[in-house]
């Protein structure tokens, strides 16, 4: 029987948590690869910092990850170009490119295996090939490295592509640990299983009130929660919520490079675990809470595993969340109306490896009073352009009000605490997910994630 959950944790966490501080001065909320490398970064600058979590390090996004460290995105740059100034795409690529950097001088001073692989971007039928030649003008605009591929020599079908030298692949978990570890080393702390529900704002300092009733303060917060978990900025509905799928299989000869396709109605990504003798099939992702069946959607995986690795045993298969922002860039600004005292980041579209990396450096740099250049143009993005697509991107939201409306005054199907979405039933993870703003919940109505942070309303359909 395949294992549910990432392999990535299938070992119990070497990290051990520390007592939860009466007051410091910065406290992240996330202790995943965002909140760590900026506990870091702030706590080498001699600042006091907590890193406090939910659950385990790399419990969330960064422990479900496929894990590729890469500064070839898909088809992110040929839709920033489209969508914004040139400039746009350069500072996402700098910033990315400097995500990428970090982390591998990271992963090589604290001995951090990871392996050297070549990044591919292919058209997987011959009607996505205009989608890759796209990708590939726009990644020769800004100035990428990437190169032509008119064939690939591999087990799937596989048209035109782009190739990139010099990328690399690791174990997001492992990382995340020898993250905490430095963080400890540097006098931060790292505070595990606090859920935080309530900040207040009112004081000279941030009141931080977690779900077990524990409570801190903080001259300033960092919220790398994968959403932002405060409303008041109506941050959630800038983002769509994301899940997709990852199957471990063993028995298999991997072909030579990290693989995603793009321009068809799926993507999928392969790359090899090679410590471990397995390679890693993901894709045929869509909105949380929005799939008629989210078992259909990994099926449909297995069934493309299938043909193209037919001796393949499955060993694992989970899936994983992530945030989409509505102009297609990352965002690790200042919340606006937390008077300099909170900054948020998420919007990396399942590429958080380096995305996350450049929103730490970005976030602690502005604490430090060094905000890097790239950062500067990304904050400066928002045009007419942005309002148009900002309004469109929440069209599908009000749809799946009016949609649920009959469920709601019924009282079926349970509500979701954050926003009262009508809660949709997951049958792939047997959970209660919702098409609003992607939070999710156990059956038992605990928070799992997302901007939800108190238990789900049951409905007479609380457990399907």
């Amino acid at each position: 029987m395949p294992q549910s959950d990432s392999i990535w944790r299938d070992r119990p966490s070497t990290v051990i948590g520390d007592e939860l501080p009466d007051q410091v001065q910065d406290l992240v909320v996330g202790a995943g690869i965002t909140g760590l490398v900026t506990g870091l970064l702030l706590a080498r600058a001699g600042r006091r910092v907590a890193v406090v979590d939910a659950g385990e390090v790399g419990s969330g996004t960064t422990g479900a990850s496929s894990a590729k460290l890469t500064v070839l995105h898909g088809s992110r740059l040929s839709e920033l170009v489209r969508r914004h100034p040139l400039s746009v795409a350069a500072a996402y690529l700098a910033a990315n490119r400097e995500g990428h950097a970090w982390l591998l001088r990271f992963c090589e001073t604290h001995g951090v295996p990871f392996q050297t692989r070549r990044a591919i971007t292919f058209a997987e039928h011959r009607d996505a090939i205009p989608a890759v030649e796209r990708e590939y003008v726009a990644e020769q605009q800004v100035g990428l490295e990437s190169t032509w591929l008119a064939n690939l020599s591999v087990p799937f079908e596989a048209h035109a592509a782009i190739a990139l030298d010099d990328q690399a692949q690791l174990d997001p978990v492992l990382v995340a640990e020898v993250l905490a570890d430095q963080v400890q080393k540097h006098e931060g702390l790292v505070c595990l299983f606090r859920r935080a529900v309530d900040f207040d704002l009112s004081g000279d300092l941030v009141r931080v009130t977690f779900a077990d009733g524990s409570q801190t303060s903080a001259a300033h917060v960092v919220l790398a929660t994968g959403t932002p978990i405060l409303d008041r900025g109506l941050d959630f509905a800038k983002l769509q919520a994301q899940r997709s799928y990852v199957i471990a299989l063993a028995g298999v000869e991997p072909p030579g490079g990290m693989f995603l396709s793009i321009g068809g109605r799926h993507t999928v990504s392969v790359r090899d675990v090679p410590e471990r003798e397995l390679v890693l099939v993901g894709g045929f992702g869509h909105a949380t809470g929005r799939a008629d069946s989210d078992r259909a959607h990994r099926d449909r995986l297995r069934a493309w595993a299938r043909r193209a690795f037919p001796d393949a045993t499955e060993v694992a298969a989970w899936s994983a969340q992530d945030y989409a922002r509505f102009d297609a860039v990352p965002d690790a600004e200042v919340l606006p109306w937390s008077n300099g005292r909170i900054h948020a980041a998420t919007g990396y579209a399942k590429w958080g490896l380096t995305n996350g990396v450049a929103a730490a450096l970005a976030i602690s740099a502005d604490t430090l009073g060094q905000k890097p250049a790239w950062a500067q143009q990304l904050a400066g993005r928002i045009n007419a352009r942005s309002v148009k697509d900002l309004a469109s991107f929440n069209a599908s939201v009000g749809a799946d009000l009016v949609r649920t409306l009959p469920a709601r005054f019924s009282g079926e199907r349970p509500i979701c605490s954050h926003l009262g979405g009508v809660l949709c039933w997951n049958d792939a993870e047997e959970t209660w997910d919702c098409p609003l703003h992607g939070s999710r919940f156990e059956p038992g109505g605990d928070v799992i994630e997302g901007p939800a942070v108190r238990p789900m309303k049951p409905g007479r359909r609380s457990e399907a």
